[in-house]
């Protein structure tokens, strides 16, 4: 299981360091650059005031340049300053946005896995079912509906017209002068939307792994045996089957780990939650490169955090995977 362990983790260098190679070259082929932007708002600055910002953020340098001094300020982990008038550290401004975009997307994740498994579990069990089509039929809506979409009729109904659900922020105006109890139930308001969008969608694909794999499992031959031997229903299900059935749902989780970050953009951009996801968004509309490039950076650990804690789970769970 070491040797197994320090293959997967020698493996995550290289693929760390091509992941930001293409990311690097990505952002610096893109149309425009953070003193375009500048520019573009002041029309009377001169040439050389341009050449001078540039030679300030390091822009005048070829791009492997660039790269070389990024991976170096990287290795002492400095993700260098914002490309922005404030030209705070990068790593300061995720420190202040990440923790509520982790609780969010650790809340949606959590709900997530605690409705899927049991929706994907009993429509295999009931398969053919009032309740397995109409299960289904709630899949396809979650497949094909934009999480936008959902997000903007949700913030409709249940804020605007209902008014029981705030639409934006994860705190109230008076928020400072609520009780104890007044603030947990006012931040509880505020997130219980965006929970339920970003949980939503992958909700329906989770559950009907879920389910495709139970179909599979209650056809093997140890399934029968354990019936034949007089176990109960529920013994056998979510005993014995459910149990091999969760392999593919490790994987999944493992791949859920990154989305984190990278889901994160859509919702909290849309109800106004100051998290890392509007940070990035806000820095893409800006060309903030060192900003851009620390969001990637962080979600591409995530990404290889994520496979490898999918390839660990999975080794234990089948120790064949190990040997091969």
């Amino acid at each position: 299981m070491l040797r197994y362990l320090l293959k997967r983790l020698l493996i995550l260098i290289p693929t760390f360091i091509g992941i930001t190679i293409v990311c690097f070259a990505v952002i610096h082929l893109a149309p425009g650059e953070p003193t375009a932007l500048q520019s573009e708002l002041n029309p009377d600055i001169s040439k050389q005031a341009i050449e001078r910002m540039k030679s300030h953020y390091g822009l005048d340098k070829p791009v492997y340049v660039q790269y070389a001094l990024w991976m170096k300020n990287l290795a002492r982990l400095d993700f260098g300053k914002s490309i922005s008038s404030d030209e705070r550290p990068v790593w300061n401004k995720i420190k202040e946005r990440l923790p509520i975009t982790i609780y969010i997307n650790i809340l949606a994740l959590v709900l997530e896995f605690l409705l899927a498994i049991p929706l994907g579990v009993l429509s295999a069990v009931k398969r053919g079912s009032l309740y397995d089509r109409s299960v289904t039929v709630v899949v396809f809506i979650g497949f094909s509906m934009p999480g936008f979409w959902l997000a903007l009729i949700c913030m409709d109904f249940f804020g605007v017209r209902l008014g029981w659900l705030p639409i934006s922020g994860v705190i109230s105006p008076d928020f400072s002068q609520l009780g104890a109890a007044g603030k947990i139930w006012d931040v509880t308001k505020h997130l219980m939307l965006p929970v339920f969008i970003s949980a939503f969608g992958s909700l329906a694909g989770l559950s009907r792994y879920m389910r495709a794999s139970m179909l599979e499992i209650v056809k093997q031959d140890y399934i029968l045996t354990a019936r034949a031997k007089g176990l109960s229903e529920f013994v056998v299900i979510y005993r014995h089957a459910m149990r091999n059935a969760m392999l593919p749902v490790i994987t999944i989780l493992g791949l859920s780990i990154p989305g984190l970050i990278g889901g994160s953009v859509i919702f909290e951009s849309i109800f106004a939650i100051p998290g890392l996801g509007q940070l990035f968004y806000q820095a893409i509309m800006m060309r903030d490169y060192n900003m851009i490039m620390g969001s990637l950076t962080i979600g591409a650990v995530l990404t290889l955090l994520g496979n490898l804690v999918a390839d660990i789970a999975y080794s234990v769970a089948d120790p064949r995977i190990r040997v091969k």
